[in-house]
């Protein structure tokens, strides 16, 4: 469920980058409004939302709703791989051995002698 879920929200992802770069923006009309006379305000004709607008808020609606899906699953994977806390660790009942220093050990010039 949870790769179907990562799937639906690349996707998403890639479709409402998508459909932001296809729709112009509110200043690309401003030009008009100064010289050409096409639009019939500042920032063009406000309220009425096409085609890419809507696509555009109900991908991010989904977007927004795989997000919190995927957050869930995170949340679930880590509250079964959290670790103890440290008052409750168990206590090794041997203690670690160390290493065994060389026989010889070292002489001034920090070689080993034969």
């Amino acid at each position: 469920m949870e790769f179907i879920l990562w799937i639906l929200h690349l996707l998403v992802a890639a479709a409402v980058v998508g459909l932001v770069l296809l729709q112009h923006g509110k200043g690309a009309d401003m030009g008009a409004a100064f010289g050409s006379g096409s639009s019939g305000s500042l920032f063009g004709a406000t309220g009425s939302a096409n085609f890419l607008s809507r696509s555009t808020a109900i991908l991010a609606t989904v977007f927004f709703l795989t997000s919190l899906g995927l957050a869930y699953f995170a949340g679930k994977r880590h509250e079964v791989s959290r670790p103890m806390p440290v008052t409750q660790t168990p206590v090794t009942s041997q203690p670690q051995q160390r290493p065994a220093a060389p026989q010889g050990g070292l002489d001034r010039s920090g070689e080993i002698p034969e």
